[in-house]
């Protein structure tokens, strides 16, 4: 079945053409959404520059709150709908697009909750005769135009993390979802406009061509630049930026989890089957590389392994299904690759290691493959997991900081100083101590270091970088 069509959001231009919107499961055709192309992406910024310029219409603070707030509720009631539409556009098994539904619908009312508590602050004055007979304070403002790039792995809430707070800060916003699932972003940004938020304040753009991008990037009407993808792509964007631009950049990692002999196993295992499998491994702290100690690591790989087998693979549409496909084909056949390459260097495979369809692939385990394989130092972004046996925890911490990329990293123990001590050396933005490494709400900070990103996520923390700070001092005698 064919959705209706997606018209183009940039008020008063003309579509360059049609992008076809296809399930990654089957290959079906399921929405086509109309594209821009320089001349839009031109027209949205002029009309997003304009409003940012023009102070004395600036969306007022009750305004925001009355959009979100109805945006909020409409969410509410498409509910189902919404879910349904991630799993077709995104694999992602219906179970689990249930949650990311809820999850945005949480991240709308965080903004709220957010904007209704924001205070500026006071400074101190009549401290000396400098500051004798005056009275400081700061508010907050918008920052300028947003831009924000988004990803297609959660192609909801991603959209509400970089959308909802440039609406609370008060910032005109141009979004630009990933091409293979853009349908989650343009329904949202729908619901905003049916809520009472004017066309011109939030406009989406669906392009495919890269150089247009790049071209929206390099813009000095921006104020902000929020980008949510490979980080090859985005530090190059990012290098473009004009001269004042902000930005805030969100990438991947290959997440480290160390599981010391203590470590209580039947608590761990179906979490860490969890995370390393939950969307067929295509979340940006998925777990990847696991370092056990010596005395526990084949049990933990071989537990693993029975959980691997027993996950249900294929239709994301149906309930039952606990893993999907990948988002391209193209994208399977390189996580074979690289595990034929780990395989044929000496790892040993316990589990899967094969396409179970076209588009899906078995959920593998690897047993100690070699430090130099790709799937030991690069993010794999597919349902596989590695497990490395370790005999000191000196010699685990030190390999699983041995990467160019900290994101979020957990460890598995029932001595609270060994914790405290891991958790201080590890290279790592969030430390998981009995958890798997993909746990979030959306009200944490959510943070890459090194190549995995700059600036800090979450909703509070991301509306706080779209404001700019004005100190205002009164001087009266």
């Amino acid at each position: 079945m064919i959705l209706s069509d997606f018209p183009l959001m940039v008020p008063g231009a003309s579509p360059a053409g049609k992008l076809e919107v296809r399930s990654p499961f089957d290959g079906a055709v399921i929405a086509f959404v109309e594209t821009a192309d320089a001349k839009v992406t031109e027209r949205a910024l002029q009309i997003a520059y304009s409003l940012y310029r023009d102070r004395s219409n600036w969306l007022s603070i009750p305004k925001r709150l009355a959009v979100l707030e109805g945006t909020a509720a409409k969410m509410v009631e498409q509910a189902e709908p919404q879910a349904l539409l991630i799993a077709r556009e995104g694999g992602k098994p219906l179970t689990d697009a249930r949650v990311e539904v809820a999850r945005a619908i949480d991240s709308v009312k965080l903004c709220i909750e957010t904007l209704r508590t924001q205070k500026g602050d006071m400074i101190p004055m009549n401290l000396n005769p400098a500051s004798e007979g005056r009275l400081a304070f700061t508010q907050h403002e918008p920052i300028g135009v947003v831009l924000a790039f988004s990803a297609f792995n959660h192609p909801l809430n991603l959209i509400v993390h970089q959308v909802g707070p440039a609406i609370a800060s008060g910032c005109p916003v141009i979004i630009k979802p990933a091409e293979a699932t853009p349908l989650s972003c343009l329904n949202f940004v729908r619901f905003l406009r049916d809520s009472g938020l004017p066309d011109e304040w939030c406009q989406a753009v669906v392009v495919d061509d890269l150089d247009v991008a790049a071209r929206m990037v390099a813009d000095s009407r921006l104020g902000f630049f929020s980008f949510i993808g490979s980080a090859k792509v985005g530090w190059m964007l990012r290098s473009k930026l004009a001269p004042g631009v902000r930005c805030a950049l969100e990438h991947g990692g290959a997440a480290p989890v160390i599981v010391e002999p203590d470590a209580d196993l039947d608590n761990a295992l179906p979490l860490l089957a969890k995370g390393g499998f939950y969307h067929a491994g295509q979340v940006c702290v998925s777990v990847q590389r696991i370092f056990a100690h010596v005395s526990i690591a084949r049990e933990l790989a071989e537990g693993l392994a029975d959980a691997a087998r027993e996950m249900i693979v294929g239709d994301p549409s149906q309930t039952e299904t606990e893993v999907g496909p990948l988002i391209r084909q193209a994208k399977l056949s390189r996580v074979h690759d690289w595990v034929v390459e780990a395989v044929n260097s000496g790892g040993e495979l316990l589990c899967g290691g094969e396409a179970v369809s076209d588009s899906c692939y078995a959920c593998t385990v690897l047993f100690n493959p070699p430090v130099n394989a790709s799937v030991s130092n690069q993010e794999i972004f597919g349902p596989v997991i590695c497990v490395y046996p370790y005999v000191s925890l000196n010699e685990a911490i030190a390999r699983a900081n041995g990467l160019d990329y900290a994101f979020q990293a957990a460890l598995f123990t029932t001595n609270i100083n060994t914790a405290l001590a891991v958790s201080r050396q590890l290279d790592a933005a969030a430390i998981m101590v009995n958890d798997h490494t993909a746990f979030r709400v959306d009200w944490m900070p959510f943070a890459g270091h090194k190549q995995s990103g700059l600036g800090t996520g979450g909703i509070s923390y991301t509306i706080r970088d779209m404001q700019a700070e004005k100190l205002i001092v009164l001087r009266s005698g």
